[in-house]
């Protein structure tokens, strides 16, 4: 599995729930101690193939963000819990 060194969190517009998610991986991340890794938000337009390692998105845009790569879909996007839980699995903790 490759190393993921960079995520994109992505929704339609790329400012509101894009940077929820955002905020709540790199809370995610910190909390299962994992460091170096770049996170930022964008709108689904304008990812691009390896533009990021993983991209993070509601469940309604995860067939459009995994034609670029690696992606997540959260079904709740609010959830710490799912998104603790998808990036632990994403990382293979």
């Amino acid at each position: 599995m490759a190393e993921i060194k960079k995520i994109l969190c992505v929704c339609g517009s790329g400012l509101g729930s894009s940077f929820l998610m955002e905020m709540n991986a790199k809370k995610a991340l910190t909390s299962l101690g994992i460091a170096d890794v770049e996170v930022d938000h964008t709108t689904i337009g304008d990812i691009t193939q390896g533009s990021a390692d993983l991209f993070i998105c509601g469940s309604d845009l995860l067939p459009n963000a995994e034609k670029f790569g690696r992606a997540i879909g959260m079904n709740n996007i609010v959830s710490m819990d799912e998104m603790t839980e998808k990036l632990k699995e994403a990382f293979g903790l």
